[in-house]
């Protein structure tokens, strides 16, 4: 087979438009770092975008974000609040008791006292990742003077995102002068590149400007622009004319680097600076840092250049996908979802932390991240072929290990206990829900699993990730309640579809197969690495209970299955790889009984590739292809490939594209990365690169 040119099916998805769209603004980044943009390639018309522009039905503006991963903050504390007041405890079955952080609940009104508990509200809310800096054009019209505050206003709109070479061109007009843009990231530095040439510089109608907010009191909001004495900016020009910039917005501090050619720096208010035209064209690098950096700053020129090597070289590696060969006209609605999701997973969920559902685009929970969805937005990236951008992210699990292990300790279970809705310190922030959900527990397993296929079983695989397996592993057994020789999930527990009474709820489907297969696997790395396996493990995996059925299907938890929320029990096959421990024509009754029957306007984004999988391994791709293209308006991908989820609140949602990529992944190719599955008439594509996996 010869190979994909993959310049050209990734060309055939670059993003051109001509008018302005306030969902869909367009990003470019590293996994580190991240900067939105709107039509004019800077953050022009950030306020328009926020989440209180004006919006019908289920649409929304999605905000304009400038982000990086080290980039937290947290509110003073001056009353000492302390977890421990959030701690609630729950009856086990033997009659003793477990202590969990739960006693708050962000669903009720203000005035509930599970609302106000004032514990509960402070660690819900913290940490919150910072909106660094808005970088945007003060624009007037050349005729009259006044300013512009409405995109509406531009004309002769041309803006394009170059996937290959991760920049967006922008160009406008305003009273008859056109102004061009490029934007970048640098590949390797939290440094945003600017180009610019505009006929209104010379008039003094133009300049740009980069200035500062707080961070908003409430988790749902990302910035204050209010509050202009509650933070400080001190700015210092150097005598090259480069700024040097200070933040400090409570404890938390940053620093910011400006470099201008072809205009110059000045201090525009309390927090900002502009930087003004002394021509027609200005080259502009804004460097962020933690702390303050010595390191010299590249050119715009060398920025640009080293964003194009580095977008065609990602390209390059990995796998890659073809439908151009397909007649069913949803052939290139998928291609372009899976090309999109490839650079929107790439600049948002491949930094050294787990990623928030909204990436690094705005702050969803808090600007916290949810370990359950890690899986979601990167376990792809071993599947493609690329292993590496996964590993980033696993150190910080390292990191958080004696915290885990404390989490675990706490109510008397070995290993480590990973939280669920947390920041980069590892702490579970309280909730009725959180602390209690138990599935990303084996999901370091899984990722490890994933990356020694991946890397084609070497053997340093096993060695690096062998503590975050066994610690995993540990706690997992110590979970297991042993009734009559067989070891069940008891209460007090979360499934992931998360709608049953924690106090009363057994034997999840979903868990049982999952925890099942990760305990399989973590006796298989002891005895790759030939250790013994402990006793305790092998009893614990070859006694586990099997997932409850009734009426010939699976239920969702022993006695009982609601249709509503995420269909989770479908991922015992498919997201879980086959171990025989799940009977597949039950599933398989399961599965049609859940497609009649389910209430999916309640369904999240990541639940479509989850019945993907599971129809791809019962032998159904027209189902698994009818669930990943469903019109459902949380299975909507924006213009900028983005999976739409709730207005204002998730105006997009990762985990739907990661979650994508991984579907596709099984639904093209059998565990060998290389034997194709068989698809539906229509559907003619060519893949290459894809790694084996479990």
């Amino acid at each position: 087979m010869d190979g994909i040119d993959r310049k050209s099916v990734v060309n055939r998805h670059r993003i051109s438009r001509s008018t302005v769209d306030v969902e869909s603004p367009l990003s470019v980044g590293n996994g580190e770092f991240c900067f939105t943009a709107d039509a004019t390639g800077l953050q022009t018309f950030a306020d328009w975008h926020s989440r209180s522009a004006s919006r019908a039905g289920n649409r929304s503006g999605m905000p304009l974000g400038t982000q990086a991963q080290w980039a937290y903050h947290w509110a003073p504390n001056p009353h000492g609040l302390d977890l421990e007041d959030t701690m609630e405890e729950f009856p086990t079955p033997d009659g003793m008791s477990r202590r969990y952080p739960t006693a708050y609940d962000w669903r009720l009104s203000d005035d509930d006292a599970r609302r106000d508990q004032p514990a509960g509200h402070y660690f819900w809310v913290n940490p919150q990742r910072l909106h660094l800096g808005r970088i945007a054009y003060v624009l007037r019209h050349p005729d009259s003077g006044a300013d512009v505050v409405d995109p509406t206003e531009l004309e002769d709109i041309d803006q394009c995102l170059d996937l290959w070479g991760g920049q967006i061109s922008s160009a406008f007009s305003l009273g008859g002068r056109r102004t061009w843009t490029r934007t970048v990231v640098h590949p390797r530095r939290d440094i945003l590149a600017v180009s610019a040439s505009s006929e209104l510089f010379a008039t003094g109608n133009a300049r740009i400007r980069l200035s500062f907010a707080t961070v908003h009191d409430s988790w749902e909001a990302d910035e204050d622009w209010g509050r202009p004495d509650s933070h400080a900016t001190k700015v210092v020009i150097a005598d090259d004319g480069a700024a040097h910039i200070t933040r400090t917005v409570d404890a938390s501090t940053y620093s910011v680097r400006v470099r201008a050619e072809g205009a110059a720096i000045e201090a525009a208010g309390q927090h900002g600076i502009d930087i003004v035209p002394n021509g027609d064209a200005v080259d502009l690098i804004v460097e962020f840092t933690p702390d303050p950096c010595a390191r010299p700053l590249p050119s715009a020129a060398e920025a640009f250049a080293s964003a194009a090597e580095h977008w065609g070289a990602f390209w390059q590696s990995g796998a890659a996908v073809d439908f151009a060969r397909s007649s069913d006209v949803r052939a290139a609605e998928l291609e372009r979802r899976i090309v999109l999701s490839q650079y929107l997973t790439a600049i948002q969920c491949a930094g050294s932390l787990p990623p928030q559902e909204s990436g690094l685009v705005c702050n969803s929970w808090g600007g916290t991240f949810h370990l359950e969805m890690h899986w979601w937005h990167a376990a792809h990236f071993a599947m493609w072929g690329r292993p590496g951008l996964l590993e980033r992210s696993l150190e910080w699990y390292r990191r958080i290990l004696p915290t885990a292990r404390q989490n675990a300790a706490r109510n008397g279970y070995a290993g480590a206990r990973w939280p669920k809705h947390t920041g980069p310190e590892g702490i579970d922030s309280p909730n009725d829900i959180g602390p209690l959900l138990l599935w990303q527990q084996p999901h370091p397993i899984h990722f490890a699993e994933l990356i020694y296929k991946a890397r084609l079983e070497d053997p340093a695989v096993l060695e690096r990730y062998a503590d975050l397996v066994e610690e995993s592993a540990e706690f997992l057994v110590s979970v297991l309640w042993w009734q009559d020789g067989t070891a069940h999930l008891a209460p007090p527990l979360m499934p992931a579809q998360e709608r049953y009474d924690s106090s009363t709820t057994w034997d999840p489907t979903f868990e049982l197969a999952y925890i099942g297969w990760a305990l399989d696997v973590a006796c298989q790395w002891r005895r790759r690495r030939g250790h013994h396996v402990p006793d305790s493990w092998q009893l614990a995996a070859q006694r586990l209970v099997d997932p409850p059925v009734s009426e010939g299907r699976y239920e969702a938890v022993r006695g009982a299955s609601q249709l509503i929320d995420h269909p989770s029990l479908l991922g015992a096959v498919g997201f879980v790889p086959q171990t025989g421990r799940i009977d597949l024509e039950t599933m398989g009754r399961t599965l049609d009984w859940v497609l009649e029957s389910w209430e999916w306007r309640s369904t999240w984004g990541w639940d479509f590739p989850l019945v993907a999988m599971c129809a791809t391994e019962l032998d159904r791709p027209d189902a698994a292809l009818e669930m990943l293209l469903s019109p459902l308006p949380r299975n909507r991908v924006l213009s900028n490939g983005h999976n739409f989820q709730v207005a204002n609140r998730l105006p997009l949602y990762l985990p739907g594209n990661g979650g994508l990529l991984a579907a596709v992944a099984k639904l093209l190719t059998e565990g060998d990365g290389t034997t194709a599955r068989p698809l539906p008439q229509g559907w003619d594509v060519r893949f290459e690169g894809f790694a084996p996996r479990p």
